[in-house]
């Protein structure tokens, strides 16, 4: 029988106008978004603000995880206007972060990274200030792939670990643990400017050393911010909440992490990887600002 939900699990009241508007939006242009897609419970407070997590590569995941509502079966064909398509609606929303994910396809040479480079590329010519941050699949940990999606210059490059390594062959039997540290480790050594990501559920019957351990083992790979929220099962056919962890808990999380040296942790029952991005995004602008005037202040001191 389904557990109820906890009276803190509540979803926030649309502006059902601003969100046709964007929903429009991305119809027009044949995009996706993980909001729809992945049922996520801030699709409304998102939508409402104008923000949205595109999703490119299609609407089929060649995966197929355990808590995941995302479409399984073959990949469709790419879409060449894709990354032209998500750059101008990123424009007339009047974004100022961008975040870009996708489905996995492993069905494919590159593995959907191009398309990835190509649509960090059209963001940044048409808007120049915008951070982009990218959500990727592991590649499988191949390094061409991961180089592809660097060479391109995303501000923020987020891959997430989901889980505890005990659970890995549950939750996401296709993908292994080590694997997702491999690429967050890898993109560091290929930009160590660009800013790395990951996130994680909890409620899938982790212990707290277990959770600990995971913040403990981004920092080792240099993992600059943290996601933490928790799982809430999309459909019946989805692995069940095992429990529904306490918002006083999540703040614990959030305390450790930043004490672990996390430049960024966002923790709560409602956090996803992208929800309220921009909050990083401006720690990220003001860093990138300040490197901006370094030069200067060093010839003003000569």
């Amino acid at each position: 029988m389904a557990q109820r939900l906890p009276d803190w699990l509540t979803i926030r009241v649309p502006r059902p106008d601003t969100i046709k508007q964007v929903e429009g939006m991305m119809r027009g242009k044949n995009l996706h978004t993980v909001c729809e897609s992945a049922r996520c419970p801030n699709l409304a407070e998102c939508w409402s603000k104008k923000t949205a997590t595109f999703m490119i590569l299609g609407n089929t995941c060649t995966r197929s995880c355990g808590f995941c509502a995302i479409k399984v079966g073959r990949g469709e064909q790419l879409d060449p206007d894709e990354p032209e398509n998500v750059a101008e609606t990123t424009e007339k929303l009047g974004l100022k972060h961008i975040v870009v994910t996708s489905v996995t396809r492993d069905d494919l040479k590159d593995q959907g990274s191009d398309q990835f480079n190509k649509t960090i590329a059209a963001i940044h010519r048409r808007l120049p200030d915008v951070i982009v941050e990218v959500l990727t699949p592991d590649f499988k940990a191949d390094r061409a792939c991961i180089t592809n999606v660097c060479d391109a210059h995303p501000e923020i490059y987020n891959h997430n670990v989901e889980t505890v390594e005990r659970l890995h062959t549950i939750v996401r039997p296709q993908a292994k643990y080590e694997r997702s540290l491999q690429v967050l480790k890898m993109v560091k050594e290929i930009d160590p400017t660009i800013y790395t990501k990951s996130g994680m559920m909890l409620g899938l019957g982790e212990t707290q050393e277990e959770v600990i351990r995971v913040l403990k083992d981004l920092r080792k790979n240099d993992v600059d911010a943290l996601t933490i929220g928790q799982y809430l099962r999309p459909t019946m056919k989805h692995l069940p909440v095992v429990e529904y962890i306490q918002p006083k808990i999540f703040k614990e999380y959030e305390k450790i992490g930043e004490d672990l040296g996390f430049a960024f942790v966002a923790s709560g029952p409602f956090v996803r990887s992208s929800y309220n991005a921009i909050a990083f995004s401006e720690k990220v602008m003001k860093e990138r600002l300040d490197r901006m005037e370094q030069p200067d202040a060093a010839a003003t001191q000569a």
